[in-house]
């Protein structure tokens, strides 16, 4: 069965100055490097829907969406913060990044694909309820598991972030529901430096130092990741994947590389096959080495569809 390739051309529209890595230039080499390895034609591509006011509403809070609907410039940028921004497309396209999963999550659930890879942008996983920060405006990862659990009643959704950065907003959106287990590892101290000892239960978070290799993740996946997956059974598994860990990517100090990824992207197939019908979406988050970016999401779909 097919992987589906989820994206929208909105989300190359989105963009906050030529100097801003996290730029249109990333789904270009994504879809560059996929071409090259001839992975492409193996995909099934589907466009992806734009997600409701009401998609939006199961993780956010009205009065933030308010306050981005009347932030949106009708030309130039309006800085939310220093590093994030907001652009005439900007709503539409974190609209559209997260009705990505929202569409894949409908595909899966349905039977038509067990596995897919949301190719989109702004990424996600930093939005907090009410605030947007680090290039993130809509929590896409967390909007779909949401999604999931309300919308087509699964108990068990597992989520596993492998960006180098901390998925603060995932964990303060699930933080204590039982529904969803995060396992995540990240670089400390970094950016957003919100880490906190041992924030609940249903979180396997683990801050790893700078200069990090792929044998310690391994090892914290395989002693931490693992068990606490199996005992969770879930029914599907959704991925925030950032490749800024990538040793050749300068947005953190982790060593990890392509084989790291499959590694793990592996070990994530094999759980899903146990127990989720091998059922994964995965969605893009960071990765800022355009040709480390292209290659890893290679790698990793490779893996994630058999192929």
């Amino acid at each position: 069965m097919e992987t589906l390739y989820i994206t929208h051309p909105t989300c190359r529209l989105h963009e906050m100055g030529d100097w801003h890595p996290e730029s249109p230039r990333r789904l270009d080499a994504i879809a560059d490097q996929l071409v090259a390895s001839g992975l492409m034609d193996f995909l099934r591509h589907v466009d992806a829907r734009e997600a409701s006011a009401a998609d939006v509403l199961r993780v956010h809070g009205s009065d933030y969406l308010g306050y981005l609907q009347q932030r949106s410039p009708a030309h130039g940028y309006y800085p939310i913060d220093a590093d994030t921004l907001m652009n005439p497309h900007t709503l539409s396209a974190a609209r559209a990044a997260a009705g990505a999963g929202l569409t894949a999550v409908d595909e899966i659930v349905a039977g038509h694909a067990r596995t897919a890879f949301c190719a989109v942008r702004p990424p996600g996983h930093h939005a907090r309820p009410g605030q947007a920060m680090g290039f993130c405006f809509f929590n896409n990862i967390a909007v779909a598991a949401r999604h999931a659990l309300e919308h087509h009643g699964l108990s068990r959704v597992a989520i596993v972030d492998f960006d180098v950065h901390h998925g603060n907003g995932t964990e303060e959106v699930f933080l204590h529901d039982s529904r969803v287990l995060m396992c995540s590892f990240y670089q400390h101290p970094l950016f957003p430096d919100l880490h906190a000892e041992n924030p609940g239960p249903n979180m396997v978070n683990i801050p790893v130092p700078a200069y990090s290799g792929g044998d310690v993740i391994r090892a914290l996946v395989a002693d931490h990741w693992l068990p606490a997956l199996s005992a969770f059974e879930p029914q599907l598994i959704l991925v925030s994947a950032g490749f800024d860990a990538h040793r050749e990517d300068d947005m953190g100090g982790l060593m990890l590389v392509e084989s790291d990824y499959a590694w793990i992207t592996a070990q994530l197939v094999r759980i899903a096959g146990q127990y989720a019908g091998g059922r994964i979406i995965s969605f893009l988050e960071g990765g800022y080495d355009c040709s480390a970016l292209g290659r890893s999401v290679v790698a990793h779909l490779k893996v994630l569809g058999g192929y």
